[in-house]
């Protein structure tokens, strides 16, 4: 099949290299315009138009596909189909009739659970046990057509976004280029209404911690959001970023929520609503990432210490 392949970040330029690899004919590549990155905010090509670039296949980088000289250059390769995996445009109907047997999606949960954005952040945030990939048939719909293929896996008790996305980069790549050698005979499943939820975007104001929470739920949030937004508390008016926590079992469940219980080595202590969490890697303003045991060095906290609360993030945030 003659394909158009439609992404932008690593996850996506997995899925490329697979399908070349598989010896299929990719046509056009599509990706993001080059964004500024970095603290020099220099211009970066995305992760797709690199590996099309290696590749030595022919990228565009439109910056809608509303435009109608976009859709034409599409509608001139005559494409069987395209796949799309986290392109980050919206694909109107004009496209999606474009190739002859339409627009395929790969898509990071099972759906019809968590549509939209940021699945695998939401998965963990919500405590789910399993997530996986599904090879879509597109529609006008966010993320509503019908299901051509499902590959499911488990979400580990410490897995953070950014060791379940590699899982399911890899499984993405090896779904989307099964889907296609066997595309003939796969049938569409539609997606059922019920359960059906939605992952919307994530952003800094997401980041802080309310330590009223149980320590159950604050651990999920510091997994979800390692990379990004980061999962954000105050110490003496400055950010502190949390990077990795354990859940305090056994931990005494008195003070307030957000209180200092204990300050060691192994990393800490803090009470929350409901138990205790244990911080092991952290990040002040201005510096590194470090063990807990290093920062301790260099950062005083004590016992009896208490970290921002929800009431106090618009302070530290500007901070």
């Amino acid at each position: 099949m003659k394909i158009i392949f439609a992404g932008t970040p690593p996850f996506a330029a997995a899925a490329l290299r697979a399908l070349h690899a598989a010896g299929h004919d990719i046509a056009l590549v599509l990706t993001q315009p080059d964004r500024p990155a970095g603290r020099g905010m220099k211009l970066m090509r995305s992760a797709v138009a690199r590996a099309a670039g290696e590749l030595g296949l022919s990228v565009q980088q439109p910056s809608t596909l509303r435009d109608p000289n976009a859709q034409g250059r599409i509608a001139e390769l005559s494409a069987d189909i395209m796949i799309v995996a986290a392109y980050g445009l919206i694909l109107p109907q004009a496209v999606l009739d474009l190739p002859r047997r339409g627009c395929i999606n790969v898509h990071a949960s099972l759906l019809p659970r968590w549509r939209g954005a940021a699945p695998v952040q939401h998965a963990i945030l919500a405590g789910d046990s399993t997530t996986g990939i599904c090879i879509m048939q597109m529609d006008a719909g966010l993320d509503t057509g019908p299901v051509l293929l499902k590959r499911e896996i488990a979400i580990q008790s410490n897995d953070t976004s950014a060791s379940l996305l590699e899982k399911l980069t890899a499984l993405g790549a090896s779904a989307v280029t099964d889907a296609i050698a066997d595309f003939a005979s796969l049938y569409p499943s539609p997606q059922s209404a019920e359960g059906a939820t939605y992952a919307g975007k994530l952003s800094r104001a997401d980041a802080p911690v309310d330590w009223r929470k149980p320590a159950l739920e604050i651990d999920r949030q510091i997994r979800a959001f390692n990379p990004f937004p980061g999962a954000e508390s105050s110490f003496d008016g400055k950010t502190l970023k949390i990077w990795q926590a354990v859940i305090g079992h056994g931990s005494p469940r008195t003070g307030t929520p957000g209180m200092v219980l204990r300050a060691a080595e192994d990393g800490i202590l803090v009470a929350c609503g409901d138990g205790a969490l244990c911080l092991t890697e952290v990040q002040k303003t201005g510096g590194k990432r470090l063990p807990a045991a290093i920062f301790l060095l260099g950062t005083e906290i004590r016992p009896g210490n208490v970290l921002g609360t929800a009431e106090s993030a618009e302070t530290y945030r500007k901070s």
